[in-house]
């Protein structure tokens, strides 16, 4: 992608977040429309069974893009939300954290289901991936970049940071800030869940 797409595809992010932040701060004005950040997906779990956008409603849902393989910030961002989760007590039961990969030509679902294992992360995570396409599309849905770097088994993929919070109807509520400690992580899903 060149650097002028990057750029228009932040922009784009980067409104729609500002726009959902903005309504949330002053509901009078119109909500944004509920397409703007989710949808429509088809991918497969850990368990390799399929699954689609249904598996977002009944409870609410943290819903992150990264990868296996990622050496820092997918991992980090994972352990947070686990202490978060574990922080909000009885409230816990009610959110589940959804993990797609961005390197589905690694992220097989055995290797899902033993990244995901780690004792660092949230308890009963679900992890998909699925066909390139299939995690194109997701991706789309969510307005997430992309992209692999470097060549050779060792590559990385450089990718939005972003934890989507959704409510139980699949509905993007606001992204989640992970600036504070787990704390102040649990305090937004808490609020949310309050007013939601």
């Amino acid at each position: 992608m060149k650097r002028p797409a990057l750029i228009l595809l932040t922009v784009v992010v980067v409104a729609a977040i500002g726009a959902v932040v903005a309504w949330r701060l002053n509901p009078t004005t119109a909500a944004p429309a509920p397409s703007a950040i989710g949808g429509p997906f088809h991918l497969i779990d850990q368990s390799g069974n399929p699954v689609d956008e249904r598996l977002l409603q009944g409870k609410w849902t943290t819903v992150y893009f990264g990868y296996t393989y990622c050496p820092d910030v997918c991992p980090t961002t994972l352990a947070t939300l686990a202490q978060a989760i574990q922080a909000l007590g009885p409230k816990a039961g009610r959110v589940q954290v959804v993990f797609i990969t961005v390197d589905p030509a690694r992220d097989s679902p055995a290797q899902l289901r033993a990244y995901l294992a780690s004792e660092a992360f949230p308890r009963h995570m679900i992890g998909l991936t699925g066909s390139p396409a299939q995690v194109a599309a997701a991706a789309r849905a969510y307005r997430v970049y992309y992209r692999k770097a470097g060549a050779g088994p060792g590559y990385t993929v450089d990718h939005t940071s972003i934890v989507y919070l959704m409510d139980p109807k699949g509905r993007f509520v606001q992204p989640v800030s992970f600036d504070g400690p787990p704390a102040d992580v649990a305090r937004q899903i808490a609020e949310a869940m309050a007013n939601g």
